[in-house]
């Protein structure tokens, strides 16, 4: 095999194709980049059965052939290159990198182990990359950290003909945020797919900034992934199996009783009051017509509070939040102002969940679909 590439080309390719990959691999084969070089052009795929990466690019190939090297060692290399051409050429089981003045030998891998890359279905349907970039930020930030529960590590999202829905819960919040997408013709009722948030986290960044992405969800007896494409790149992921649960039917159709606030004001009074909090103690937020009090019960030898504008529509209201999730939130919400709403409970005496939802004014409400419903244990109620 020998090709020339340009060299920001070839490096950002090995970049995209090693991202997925985990730090440390069960076979060592999984940590290698497949490099397939044909008169098309080159091909650069990753895989460790779960997670896989694949992305052509343009380069003159002077002896086709494949080889497979070690991903991590390589995007290191190619990151550092100097700003030249790059030569690679494989001779037996050794690899020769050159570009400008810097030469590197590295040892191949036997491709003949490589695992053979998942083939993608048909597309189940198309949206705006940056509308989905922003969607999973806002969404997988909700979903929970903790491997014990591997159902609810996940973003569940629910494909219908004409919309996209991303759903996450850890226990103690739930994130949804619905978008417009072009469904397929094959997709004329619900479908639903779980993809662990790590994965679909690095694919919005990915993906961020690239026009369009198609979707496929393909589900067989052998096995069940996901799959997105756009800018001649491919990711797919297996997906979560288990039951996700039904979160949705936690949000209230309606509330009259909320506040609208600065979403910046909030999040730095919030930042500065938290300061005193021992960890994992929560925040008392007491609403009223003259505004919204923070207070911040730390220690004996620290208390904080503070006052900021709030405009309240219903009774004053008092809640305890942990100041992180509250965070979470507001860094979704994608406006100036916030509302925050206050649901009911079956006990009058016992504030119900928290829904935050964004605000284009004091007086009108967003339009972004985004909502976020938080209390200790919301789940476990």
């Amino acid at each position: 095999m020998k090709f020339q590439v340009n060299r920001d080309v070839f490096s950002e390719a090995v970049s995209f194709a090693v991202k997925l990959l985990p730090q440390r691999t069960t076979l060592p084969i999984l940590s290698g980049v497949l490099i397939e070089a044909t008169d098309a052009g080159l091909t650069l795929s990753s895989f460790d059965y779960e997670v896989s990466a694949q992305t052509e690019i343009a380069a003159e190939v002077e002896e086709s052939g494949r080889v497979l090297v070690s991903g991590r060692l390589l995007a290191d290399i190619a990151s550092r290159l100097p700003s030249a051409p790059v030569v690679f050429s494989t001779e037996d089981a050794r690899i020769s990198v050159s570009c400008g003045s810097a030469h590197f030998t590295l040892l191949s891998m036997p491709v003949d182990e490589y695992p053979t890359l998942p083939q993608v279905s048909e597309s189940s349907g198309s949206l705006p990359a940056e509308a989905f970039a922003n969607a999973v930020a806002q969404v997988a930030v909700a979903a929970s950290r903790d491997d014990v529960t591997p159902v609810i590590t996940g973003v569940q999202l629910e494909v219908s003909p004409t919309s996209l829905s991303l759903v996450a819960t850890d226990r103690y919040r739930v994130a949804v945020r619905e978008i417009e997408w072009s469904a397929a013709d094959s997709i004329t009722e619900p479908v639903t797919a779980l993809v662990p948030a790590r994965t679909l986290t690095e694919i919005g960044k990915t993906f961020g900034h690239s026009g369009t992405i198609s979707v496929a969800i393909t589900s067989t007896d052998e096995r069940e992934l996901i799959a997105f494409q756009a800018d001649k790149r491919t990711v797919t992921s297996l997906l979560i199996k288990g039951n996700f649960p039904p979160v949705k039917r936690l949000f209230p159709e309606t509330v009259d009783n909320y506040a609208v606030i600065n979403t910046a004001e909030l999040i730095e009074a919030t930042r500065r009051v938290s300061l005193v909090l021992e960890r994992e103690a929560a925040l008392r937020f007491s609403f009223s017509i003259d505004g919204l009090n923070l207070e911040a019960i730390g220690s004996e030898q620290a208390q904080a509070s503070e006052t900021i504008d709030a405009f309240l529509t219903g009774g004053d209201t008092v809640v305890s939040l942990k100041p992180q999730f509250l965070l979470d939130g507001l860094g979704a919400v994608h406006s100036e102002f916030v509302r925050i709403s206050f649901t009911k409970t079956d006990n009058p005496n016992k504030p119900g969940p928290v829904l935050i939802t964004s605000q284009s004014s004091k007086d009108q409400a967003g339009a972004d679909n985004y909502k976020y419903l938080l209390q200790p244990n919301l789940l476990l109620r």
